[in-house]
């Protein structure tokens, strides 16, 4: 006796065997799969059957039509050649030296470009400590004759503190040489510094000049005054040496102006 086929009588039959007939059904053009009456039309299964074999043909890839040709099967590439084996390298017992490249030195690349400046050299400062020798007799001389000259035109012994301080005194001839010379130092050093304006550079350089000239004019007063034994100056030798100190005052005070003024 001969088994039933799939649209027989037999019943129930499995998926498994549903599922490959269902696959082999002709179906119209623009349908991908057949639809659930049809499914129990040609197995003659149930409702419910139908749907759960549509779900597996929904779900599972259709496997391909038995009846192929061998023209649509493209022909499998052909294996590539297996690649002939490379004989093991085997390394040199004989270690290769190694090459240092020279470090150049750090003058060639000065050399080398011409355009590169050379650094200049340190510059060693003078010594100033022979000036202190300098002005140590200048100071001596200096202090006398002002001192005296202030003598010969009225500058003498005062008390600057009266009802304060009545034992303390001091010989206003000192007031000379403080103001003058230190004043014609003072602008010395602004006028050679340039590191000021130019007017103050201009008025300290001026004035500079005019205030040593004073001193070495004072110097040369007293001793020719002392020489001769005169015990009072000539009244427009102290007339000038009387100015003095409000000059000085002045021309300090001009400087410190312009040397502090940047128009």
């Amino acid at each position: 006796m001969t088994a039933p086929t799939i649209n027989g009588t037999r019943y129930p039959q499995p998926l498994e065997d549903l599922l490959s007939a269902a696959r082999e059904l002709d179906l119209p053009d623009g349908e991908v799969f057949p639809s659930r009456n049809r499914l129990m039309r040609e197995f003659r299964i149930g409702a419910p059957k139908a749907g759960e074999l549509l779900a597996l043909l929904k779900t599972e890839p259709a496997a391909p039509p038995a009846d192929t040709t061998e023209a649509a099967t493209p022909d499998p590439a052909p294996a590539p050649a297996a690649p002939e084996p490379t004989p093991p390298v085997v390394p040199d017992p004989t270690p290769a030296p190694e090459i240092t490249p020279p470090t150049p030195p750090a003058e060639a690349s000065a050399v080398s470009r011409p355009d590169t400046p050379a650094p200049p050299a340190p510059v060693r400062s003078a010594v100033v400590w022979p000036v202190v020798l300098l002005a140590l007799p200048a100071f001596v001389a200096i202090w006398s004759g002002w001192v005296g000259l202030g003598g010969l035109t009225g500058f003498g012994i005062v008390h600057p503190l009266p009802g304060i301080w009545d034992s303390f005194s001091i010989n206003s001839a000192i007031t000379l040489p403080i103001g003058v010379e230190t004043y014609g130092a003072y602008a010395l050093y602004v006028w050679l510094s340039g590191r000021v304006p130019e007017r103050a550079r201009r008025f300290a350089k001026w004035s500079a000049l005019g205030s040593l000239a004073i001193g070495a004019l004072g110097q040369v007063a007293y001793h020719l005054l002392e020489a001769a034994g005169v015990t009072s100056a000539p009244w427009w030798i102290t007339t000038a040496v009387a100015c003095l100190p409000v000059a000085v005052l002045g021309m300090g005070a001009a400087l410190a102006h312009l040397v502090r003024t940047h128009d």
